[in-house]
């Protein structure tokens, strides 16, 4: 059963904090459909579930490779971005199936584009901006199942 979470951030250590402390729970398999705006903080989170993978590579987004692979670590990051596709069909195209066979962790930006071809085992993460005057604070909220109790009271 998934349940929703809501933190806030002051800064983007913080929220590269709570993508590090979400990557300690992930299992090979999992899959983050993630959202917000440009400049949310999308990938600081992502290098956040890097680092807690032990995947000391630099991160950075793919919006015009779509995907960057990582490896190295303790699973597989497959990172996408498909802000430049026009649908799932898309994904499909450019191997999406070959990357979810090989038992690492997903993570996909501006996943709305793409929401169909998630389940219900999906976590999905948005980042909002907290409001117009801070350049760094933010809502993370946060939808999976009960292993983010342990983010939540961590952080609370």
């Amino acid at each position: 059963m998934r349940k929703e979470y809501i933190l806030y951030t002051e800064s983007v250590e913080e929220t590269v904090k709570i993508g590090e402390m979400l990557g300690k729970l992930l299992r090979p398999g999992d899959v983050i459909a993630m959202d917000g705006d440009l400049g949310a903080g999308k990938t600081h989170f992502t290098c956040g579930i890097a680092k807690a993978l032990n995947i000391d590579d630099y991160i950075t987004s793919p919006t015009f490779t779509i995907v960057n692979e990582y490896r190295g670590g303790k699973y597989p990051l497959f990172h996408f971005d498909v802000y430049r596709l026009s649908d799932s069909n898309e994904l499909y195209d450019i191997g999406y199936d070959d990357y979810a066979v090989q038992e690492g962790i997903i993570v996909i930006e501006w996943s709305e584009i793409v929401e169909d071809i998630f389940d219900e085992r999906c976590i999905k993460i948005d980042i909002l901006r907290r409001d117009e005057k801070s350049e760094t604070s933010r809502i993370v909220r946060i939808l999976m199942d009960e292993r983010a109790d342990i983010i939540a009271d961590s952080v609370h």
